[in-house]
C-alpha cells in the first residue's frame, strides 16, 4: 500500500477533518439570523452606504406601516430618530394583540399569509420584522386596539418584558428599534438616506403622509411627481404621461438626452433589476406607438432618452432573493403590456401634437441606431482582426444569467495593469470572480465620437467582454468593480472608467451595478497581531493599541499586496462601494466640468481643493 505523504498524515484537517453525527448542527432562527445576518438584510456596513443594513432594517418596519395605508387604515405616519434609535408610529389597524410576541419575533408567523387580510403585501415569507428584531440591541412593540393595548420589549431579539394594559391611543403600532452595535459597529444613521426612502414611499402612496422628525413628506399626484422631481426643470419633450388604476400607475417621458432610467416597483418595493413588471411595461410602450403610427420601430428606438416608472401591485410576488431587487412573475405580463397599451394609445388619441413629439424623438433614435450600427459593423471588423484572448481577461466559470447558484455574485475586476491583476488572479475565486487587467489609462471618452469609441480597442475589449454592446440585458457579471490604486494615477484611472460608462452605459451605472474596491491602505504589526487599515484614523489607533513595536506599511498600489494577503479582501470581507446616481440631473455638467478640457474654473477649483 502506498504512504501517504507525512505532512497530510500529520495534518488530518488538510483530508476533511472528523465528519460524523456530531458535525451536523441545527440553529434556531435567532441564533441564525444574527449568526448569517447578510442572508436576510444583504450588507451589513456603517450607514454610510444607501444600501447598509440599517436602512433596510428601517425599510422593513415602514413597509408594514403602508401595508395597513395600502389595505385602507391610516393616512398617517411617524417616524423619529435619534442617534441611534428609529421609532415608528402607524395609525392602522394594530397588531392583534394576543399574537404581538409572535408576530415579532416567530418565524413564518404574520398576517400577510392571509391574502384577505393584506391584499397586496411586499413581505410575504414572515422574516422580516423577526429579524429586524434579532438584530436589535433593543427591541420595542406596542399594538393599540379600540382601548386596549400590548407592549413587548426584547434585547437581542429575546423578549424581557410584556405586559397588557389600556390605552386611550388611538388604534395602530408603534415599533422603537436600536440597531446592535456589536454587529453594527461605529454606525451612524444619515437622515439624508432616510429622506430618499420617504420620499419614495410618498411618491408610491399618493395621499399618504409621511412625518420624519414633524417634516412632511406627501405625494398627491404619485408617480407623476417622482417623474418631475427626476426631470431637470423644461427637460420633457411633452408633458410627462401619467396612467393609475388600482392596481397599475405609470408615468414617463422623454428628453432629449441619451441613455434610459427606469424606476419599478411590487407593492411598493423598488425593484432595482427590474424583472417581468418592467420588460412588460418597455413592450407595451413600443406596442403603442407602433400601433398608433402603424410604424415598425425597433424597441431600442424607443429607448435613449426615456425616463419612466411603473408601479405595480399583485397578490403573490415571486422575487429572485430575499432582498427582492427583481420580480420573477410571469402571469403579469399579459395584463401590464395590455393596460399601458391601451392607456397610451389612448393618451395619443387624445393629445396629438404631443404625440407627434413622441414620434419626432423616437424617429432621431432610429436614425441613431443606424449610425451606431455602422460603427458597430467597424467594431466587429476590428474584433475579426483582434483576439478576445489577447485581451487581458481571466474570465470565471459562471456567469449573470446561468441558473446556477453562483449567479448572483459574479463580478469582474477591472485593473490597473498586470501588477495588481496579477494578485487578483491568484487570490480571486474562480468560480464567480473574474479579472480583466488594463494596459494602462483607458481613452478619455469625454466629448468623443462614438466611432472613435468602438475603435478603441482596449474600450472595446471592455464592452465585448461585459457583453453591453447592444445594451445590458446580456450583462454577463452582476457587479463590475474597478480595482485601482490608492494613489493619483489610480484616481485618474478610476474617474476615466467612471466617464466611460456614464457616457455610454449610463443604464449600467444607474441600476447599480458598477463598484468602487475598497483595499487597506496600511498594514499595521508586530510578532503577535496583524491589522489592515483603511484610513490614517484606522491607522493610528491600532499603531497605539500595539504600541512601539508596531511596524507600519503603506500600501501604494495593490500590486504591493501579496495574493495570499490579497485573497481576504476580495473574499467574504470584501469592501465595494457602489457607484450611485440619483438622477440624470447635472451628470454632463459634471462631465465636462471633471473630464473636458482644461479651463479657469476647474484650475480655480483644483488650487482651491488640492490636498
Amino acid at each position: 500500500m502506498t504512504e501517504e505523504p507525512e505532512d497530510l498524515l500529520a495534518n488530518p484537517v488538510q483530508k476533511g477533518g472528523k465528519y460524523d453525527e456530531t458535525s451536523i448542527q441545527t440553529l434556531d432562527h435567532l441564533t441564525h439570523i444574527r449568526q448569517r445576518p447578510g442572508m436576510y438584510i444583504g450588507r451589513m456596513g456603517d450607514g454610510s452606504h444607501p444600501d447598509d443594513g440599517i436602512y433596510v432594517m428601517f425599510k422593513e418596519i415602514v413597509d408594514n406601516a403602508v401595508d395597513e395605508f395600502i389595505m385602507g387604515n391610516g393616512r398617517r405616519i411617524d417616524i423619529s430618530i435619534d442617534e441611534t434609535t428609529f421609532t415608528i408610529r402607524d395609525y392602522g389597524r394594530g397588531i392583534p394583540l394576543g399574537k404581538v410576541v409572535d408576530c415579532v419575533s416567530q418565524i413564518n408567523t404574520g398576517g400577510k399569509f392571509n391574502s384577505e387580510a393584506f391584499q397586496f403585501s411586499v413581505g410575504m415569507n414572515g422574516v422580516g420584522t423577526k429579524a429586524v428584531n434579532a438584530l436589535s440591541e433593543y427591541f420595542k412593540v406596542e399594538s393599540f386596539r379600540e382601548g386596549k393595548c400590548k407592549i413587548a420589549e426584547f434585547r437581542e431579539g429575546k423578549l424581557i418584558s410584556e405586559k397588557d394594559g389600556t390605552t386611550e391611543e388611538r388604534n395602530g403600532t408603534r415599533v422603537t428599534f436600536t440597531p446592535d452595535a456589536k454587529l453594527f459597529p461605529k454606525y451612524q444613521i444619515r437622515l439624508e438616506e432616510v429622506e430618499k426612502r420617504l420620499w419614495m414611499y410618498a411618491w408610491l402612496n399618493s395621499g399618504l403622509s409621511l412625518y420624519l422628525n414633524n417634516q412632511r413628506y406627501y405625494s398627491k399626484n404619485g408617480l407623476l411627481d417622482l417623474i418631475g422631481d427626476k426631470l431637470e426643470e423644461g427637460a420633457g419633450i411633452y408633458p410627462v404621461i401619467h396612467y393609475k388604476d388600482p392596481t397599475l400607475e405609470f408615468a414617463f417621458c422623454h428628453t432629449p438626452d441619451t441613455g434610459e432610467k427606469y424606476y419599478s416597483f411590487v407593492n411598493g418595493q423598488y425593484t432595482s433589476d427590474g424583472g417581468t413588471h418592467l420588460s412588460a411595461f418597455k413592450g407595451a410602450i413600443t406596442r403603442a406607438v407602433n400601433e398608433h403610427f402603424n410604424k415598425t420601430f425597433d424597441a431600442k428606438d424607443l429607448r435613449d432618452g426615456i425616463i419612466g416608472s411603473v408601479a405595480v401591485k399583485i397578490q403573490e410576488p415571486l422575487f429572485e432573493s430575499q432582498t427582492k431587487n427583481k420580480l420573477g412573475n410571469t402571469d403579469v405580463k399579459y395584463w401590464i403590456e395590455t393596460t399601458v397599451k391601451n392607456a397610451l394609445i389612448d393618451w395619443m388619441l387624445k393629445h396629438p401634437e404631443d404625440a407627434n413629439l413622441l414620434l419626432e424623438k423616437v424617429v432621431r433614435n432610429q436614425e441613431i441606431r443606424k449610425e451606431i450600427q455602422k460603427v458597430q459593423k467597424k467594431g466587429k471588423d476590428m474584433a475579426k482582426r483582434l483576439s478576445l484572448r489577447n485581451s487581458k481577461l481571466k474570465d470565471c466559470k459562471h456567469h449573470f444569467g446561468d441558473r446556477s447558484k453562483l449567479a448572483d455574485q459574479t463580478m469582474i475586476f477591472l485593473t490597473e495593469g498586470d501588477s495588481a491583476g496579477s494578485s487578483i488572479v491568484e487570490s480571486r475565486d474562480p468560480e464567480y470572480q473574474a479579472v480583466f487587467a488594463l494596459r494602462g489609462k483607458p481613452f478619455n471618452t469625454f466629448g468623443k465620437k462614438l466611432e472613435a469609441v468602438y475603435t478603441n480597442e482596449e474600450l472595446y475589449y471592455i464592452m465585448r467582454t461585459l457583453d453591453i454592446e447592444e445594451d445590458i440585458e446580456n450583462l454577463r457579471y452582476v457587479k463590475i468593480v474597478i480595482a485601482t490604486d490608492a494613489d493619483v494615477d489610480g484616481l485618474h484611472i478610476r474617474n476615466l472608467l467612471l466617464t466611460f460608462f456614464l457616457q455610454y452605459f449610463e443604464a449600467l451605472v444607474l441600476s447599480g451595478h458598477l463598484y468602487i474596491l475598497e483595499t487597506p491602505l496600511f498594514r499595521v504589526r508586530n510578532k503577535d497581531k496583524t491589522f489592515y487599515c483603511y484610513s490614517e484614523e484606522e491607522r493610528d489607533e491600532k499603531a497605539k493599541m500595539l504600541g512601539k513595536s508596531a511596524e507600519i506599511t503603506r500600501f501604494k498600489g495593490l500590486g504591493e499586496i501579496s495574493p495570499k494577503e490579497f485573497r481576504q479582501f476580495i473574499g467574504e470581507d470584501i469592501r465595494l462601494e457602489k457607484v450611485t446616481v440619483e438622477n440624470t440631473r447635472g451628470i454632463a455638467e459634471m462631465l465636462r466640468f471633471y473630464m473636458g478640457a482644461n479651463d479657469e474654473t476647474r484650475w480655480t477649483h483644483i488650487q482651491n481643493n488640492l490636498v
